[in-house]
């Protein structure tokens, strides 16, 4: 018998122009349109997404399926799927598609290779930060959507352009 279709699977991360993703284990901005796409992409869908993105997180994100991808034993609240690897979370079933992979680096790095869309959030600004998004070869995917937006970064007080990008695999 043969297993079922892997789902169609979505990595969504904001990045700014120089790679950087995250800071200290957090965001090193804080945008609230960009939290608002996060949100409307991924409210409904399955999350899946690596121990020290979860640990990140005060608490399970509402109207989402939690998926975490460790080597490690971890405590996790009752509906928190643990795995030990990316194709173990992909073989889950009865997933509500796009499944999101939204960290971190590792678990994006390795979904890259298998992603059939990215929705980054592009900054136009470089950042500080200690984790940085993985290089993906942009001759396989093709831009789908632009949407630019602007707002003031509450933890910088200074105003960012960014604009939520939509690639496909070709």
């Amino acid at each position: 018998m043969s297993s079922p279709p892997r789902p169609r699977l979505a990595l969504i991360a904001a990045v700014a122009r120089n790679g950087i993703i995250g800071k200290d284990g957090k965001l090193p901005w804080h945008l609230s349109g960009d939290l608002k796409y996060f949100k409307s992409l991924t409210s409904g869908k399955r999350i899946i997404m690596g121990r020290r993105t979860w640990q990140s997180f005060p608490r399970p994100l509402p109207n989402r399926e939690h998926v975490v991808v460790s080597s490690q034993a971890l405590s996790l609240p009752p509906g928190v799927i643990l795995v030990r690897r990316l194709a173990d979370a992909l073989s889950i079933p009865q997933p509500t598609e796009p499944v999101f992979v939204i960290g971190g680096n590792a678990l994006y790095a390795e979904a890259l290779g298998v992603a059939d869309d990215l929705f980054l959030t592009e900054l136009a600004v470089d950042a500080v930060g200690d984790t940085v998004f993985p290089h993906w070869d942009r001759a396989q995917f093709v831009e789908r959507s632009r949407n630019a937006a602007e707002e003031i970064d509450t933890a910088a007080g200074a105003a960012i352009r960014y604009d939520f990008v939509h690639y496909a695999r070709r």
